[in-house]
């Protein structure tokens, strides 16, 4: 076993496993990012686990006759980062790396280019910029100030998972610092609509809060806070992200706020609570509401949108294959993207008047 887990002092040099190209054989750091045990039809176990680094995702099946096996079985822990030698290939299952050896990332090895940043995936921004952004929305669009001083509040008390944690699971925003994102592309997102269609519908009654707007918009996703732990390779779900859920975690989370703040309006706060509970609009989406507010409506389309259009736009970041016209249902969309006709559109002949034959 030993002799599997160990790097020789011929060792080529180090490529990112981004960078591999299919049959290509390297030594590559990554992350190993999760670890899912199975059987096989006659009953014998294995691994199917998820190596990576920043942009690309592989799997390497690790059979129970495979000398890994036992480490794998009791040592290997996602999270944890390592040194791999191994061949990349792309198979009908998607990216593989058929895996030679593997050891524990050591102390020596940053000067062999280790850097966990490389191999987490992340939000392309920057974090602190977003996040003092975020504040500055707060500090000059809210001009209630009792909400104002409600929103600005749970931003500084959880800033520090505000800037770190995943907007999901999976599917949207599923990486470091895609919460922080999120909520800012959304809030964004709802200022303008806000501006929009409080020009376009003056007599509106009562008009349209641009204030409730932009603060049910940057505290929509508030509860994730509690839903979901936070881990390098991928958030999980908590005990009560389960069993309560982010919207009731978030309206409870606004509620106990408002108590702390004096003169804070009650129907102002009714209407916060219906943003935050109503934002995923239908039942099958996880509200028990849908919208019933012109500002609740108006947060529940910015947080569709964005999150949709994440999901698209990944999809057509994932390389080309050559020949192909549409992406595969393979997608949180379930649904293929096109991408461009790879051939040119059939011409329609005509005939001039001068050259036609009598």
């Amino acid at each position: 076993m030993q002799a599997q887990l160990s790097f020789d002092s011929r060792e080529p040099q180090i490529s990112r496993l981004s960078d591999l190209q299919p049959k290509q054989s390297a030594d590559c750091f990554v992350l190993l990012a999760n670890k899912e045990k199975s059987k096989t039809r006659d009953g014998k176990p294995y691994y199917r686990v998820t190596l990576r680094d920043a942009i690309r995702a592989t799997t390497s099946m690790i059979w129970n006759d495979s000398t890994f096996f036992p480490e794998c079985d009791s040592v290997w822990q996602p999270g944890q980062f390592y040194k791999v030698r191994g061949r990349y290939q792309e198979t009908d299952f998607g990216p593989q790396f058929d895996l030679e050896k593997i050891r524990l990332v050591e102390a020596g090895d940053e000067a062999q280019g280790f850097r966990a940043g490389d191999l987490v995936p992340a939000t392309r921004f920057n974090v602190e910029e977003m996040f003092t952004e975020l504040i500055s929305i707060a500090s000059q669009q809210i001009t209630d100030a009792p909400l104002r001083k409600l929103v600005i509040e749970l931003l500084m008390e959880h800033q520090h998972d505000i800037r770190q944690i995943a907007a999901a699971a999976k599917n949207h925003h599923a990486f470091t610092g895609g919460y922080l994102e999120h909520v800012l592309s959304v809030t964004r997102l709802a200022l303008q609509f806000a501006e929009k269609y409080g020009e376009y519908y003056p007599d509106m009654q009562p008009p349209l809060n641009k204030s409730l707007v932009v603060a049910g918009a940057i505290l929509h996703d508030i509860g994730k806070i509690h839903e979901l732990k936070y881990s390098p390779s991928g958030s999980t779900y908590t005990a009560a992200g389960r069993l309560v859920g982010h919207i009731f975690i978030g309206r409870d989370m606004i509620r106990d706020k408002a108590l702390t703040i004096a003169d804070f309006n009650p129907e102002t706060l009714l209407r916060l609570e219906h943003i935050i509970i109503s934002h995923q609009s239908l039942p099958e989406w996880g509200s028990p509401i849908a919208p019933s507010t012109p500002e609740a409506l108006l947060v529940a389309e910015a947080d569709n949108l964005d999150a949709k259009f994440h999901e698209l736009a990944a999809t057509l970041m994932t390389p080309l294959t050559p020949g192909e016209e549409f992406t595969t249902r393979d997608n949180p969309l379930r649904r293929a993207i096109f991408r461009g006709l790879t051939t040119s559109a059939p011409t329609v002949a005509t005939e001039s008047k001068a050259t036609k034959p009598n």
